[in-house]
């Protein structure tokens, strides 16, 4: 009887362990994503023609 609740001591904390695990890697994930949505909002190179060729340049006086 002894071993069988050593079993579910063990079996209970590595499912605590597992959880844990699981909720840092999502909240690294999210994170990262957050990281990444605002590195591409907010990038201070990106690209300079929006597909209108005709508009590109000015005209010249």
């Amino acid at each position: 009887m002894f071993e069988y609740e050593m079993h579910q001591l063990r079996a209970a904390d590595l499912a605590r362990e597992a959880d844990r695990r699981r909720l840092l890697r999502e909240v690294r994930e999210a994170k990262a994503a957050r990281r990444e949505r605002r590195s591409v909002h907010h990038e201070t190179e990106g690209r300079v023609s929006t597909g209108q060729r005709r508009f590109r340049f000015t005209r010249t006086a």
